[in-house]
């Protein structure tokens, strides 16, 4: 097997997609890996009767990443600080609305008190729109979801100070 076949056979590994092929001929041993970057290496390139040599990947391949320190951003601090609120979550799958109709004012503001039972926003899901309750009492911190919004089960709505 000549060189240029063995160059044809590491561009066909590489665009196939496979991650390992091993070939074996009557005095040819071959193995080829590609890496996750796509980096092609041969393994081995023996004679069956000569004793097996391990061709080496290019340097870069080995090297360890370099591990560099991870800086604090602002929102994992803003994290630690909204641990002390409480989160009122969506109930339901549906869409966000914080006003009853289009020409009515919001149901709660943001540093609003509210109590236990008041509504806090509708959540429309198959054509049903469901009163979203408070089930703590305190002061409105923040509104998590945009109006008309689409949300999920168990996502985060509004945060809460309950002191």
């Amino acid at each position: 097997m000549e060189l240029k076949d063995i160059q044809n056979l590491i561009k066909f590994v590489a665009k196939s997609g496979a991650s390992e092929v091993k070939l074996e001929t009557d005095d040819i041993k071959i193995t080829i890996r590609t890496g996750q970057d796509n980096e092609t290496t041969i393994v081995q390139q023996v004679p069956v009767s000569a004793p097996i040599q391990q061709v080496a990947p290019a340097p870069a391949a080995i090297a360890p990443a370099e591990e560099t320190p991870v800086p604090v951003s602002p929102a994992a601090t803003s994290a630690d600080d909204d641990s002390k609120f409480i989160t009122v979550k969506s109930p339901i799958i549906g869409t966000f609305y914080r006003k009853p109709s289009p020409d009515k004012p919001v149901f709660v503001e943001v540093g609003q008190t509210i109590n236990e039972g008041d509504v806090l926003c509708v959540i429309e899901a198959m054509k049903l729109f469901n009163e979203i309750e408070s089930e703590v009492s305190g002061k409105i911190v923040k509104v998590l979801v945009d109006d008309s919004s689409p949300v999920e089960f168990d996502q985060p709505l509004f945060l809460v100070d309950p002191s």
